[in-house]
């Protein structure tokens, strides 16, 4: 069974408010009743149905009220009748203006209130209920969102495990190409700090540095499928060796080829493009300037810095001032001009890695 409506009367004469009271019982409501729109403030909330409202009050006339409540946040769309003698069209339209849905005449006769305020308890019925719905939608859709939020958290933990295993994987693999010399176990940490450092500087998203980053230690993934007899030779390679050395860029390429990860394309890039020189002299495929890759220029000149900074079973660690005039010696030949003089232009971060990693560089000789 429906509960009884509520209806709040505002009439500033009590025998007035006693007539409505009863009238309103009679028809099955609860009646509210009060003398002041101050009063009126306090009671006036969801709960209340309608409005009846006396026009012809003393302190605040009828027509503020209704625009004052019309101003109340929650209860502002409640319907409100005006009781009033007054007939003229002009005051019936300036109650329209402030805010009145209908009005009723003194004195008000019981079968009239009853059809007026039918059609307006109805229509805030029908308010009540959009409100309710719209509240549960509302609740649901907060619901829904925050599960929905747990879910894409989830997914991105399990994405970080994953890409974390990769990532692990990857450099084990790289690792395993390098550490065949003690001497090089952490050339890869270097080398790929120092790929990362010049992506930054030259402006590459912070996206793709991350990915030059986790790429780069697979530049020489390769090495793997090189015999040791030519890989720890510790002399000068003959031209069949030489040959087959350079093989390892293919091979890397190979082993990284064809994927759907973003991570290994990159990679796949960088293993065949590493060795490629800016004059067209390098290998594999003899690409010159801005045909090589730029992450495959980029990691030319960090290798080859780490390279010479470091021992190899065929030489003897070179200082960095030695390395960087050997470096300086291949500008527009070996490098690409504006990555080196980007590279040169902060060494002193590309010091800080080798101190980082525990790279022991061997202090220019004096004459």
């Amino acid at each position: 069974m429906d509960r009884p409506k509520r209806i709040l009367a505002i009439d500033d004469e009590r025998i007035n408010l006693r007539v409505i009271g009863g009238l309103l019982r009679n028809l099955g409501h609860e009646p509210v009743l009060t003398e002041s729109f101050a009063e009126a403030r306090e009671l006036l909330d969801a709960s209340i149905d309608l409005v009846l409202l006396d026009v012809m009050m003393p302190e605040t006339d009828g027509f503020t009220v209704a625009r004052r409540i019309r101003e109340m946040p929650g209860v502002s769309d409640v319907p409100i009748i005006m009781v009033t003698a007054l007939t003229s069209k002009q005051d019936r339209l300036k109650a329209v203006e402030a805010g009145a849905n209908d009005f009723i005449s003194k004195p008000i006769d019981l079968t009239e209130l009853r059809v007026r305020m039918g059609s307006l308890l109805k229509m805030k019925e029908s308010q009540d209920e959009v409100k309710r719905y719209q509240a549960e939608l509302e609740e649901m859709v907060a619901v829904r969102t925050s599960a929905l939020q747990m879910a894409l958290e989830n997914v991105k933990e399990s994405q970080r495990t994953i890409l974390a295993a990769h990532l692990e994987t990857i450099h084990r693999l790289a690792a395993a190409a390098e550490f065949k010399d003690e001497e090089t176990a952490d050339h890869i940490q270097r080398m790929s700090r120092y790929c990362a450092l010049l992506a930054h500087k030259l402006g590459l998203p912070d996206a793709e540095v991350d990915l030059v980053l986790q790429a780069s230690p697979m530049h020489d993934i390769g090495k793997i499928g090189i015999p040791d007899s030519i890989l720890l030779k510790p002399a000068k390679l003959t031209p069949e060796e030489w040959v087959v050395m350079q093989k390892h860029t293919i091979f890397g390429a190979r082993i990284l080829g064809e994927s759907n990860f973003e991570l290994l394309r990159v990679g796949e890039i960088i293993a065949m493009s590493h060795h490629e020189k800016w004059d067209g002299s390098g290998y594999p495929r003899r690409l010159s300037g801005e045909d090589i890759p730029l992450y495959g220029r980029i990691c030319a000149v960090a290798d080859v810095f780490d390279a010479l900074t470091s021992k190899r079973p065929y030489k003897e660690a070179f200082s960095n001032e030695k390395s960087l005039e050997i470096m300086r010696a291949g500008r527009g030949s070996h490098f690409d001009p504006r990555i080196l003089d980007v590279f040169l232009q902060d060494f002193d971060s590309v010091a800080a890695i080798q101190q980082e990693f525990e790279l022991e560089v061997p202090s220019a000789k004096i004459p």
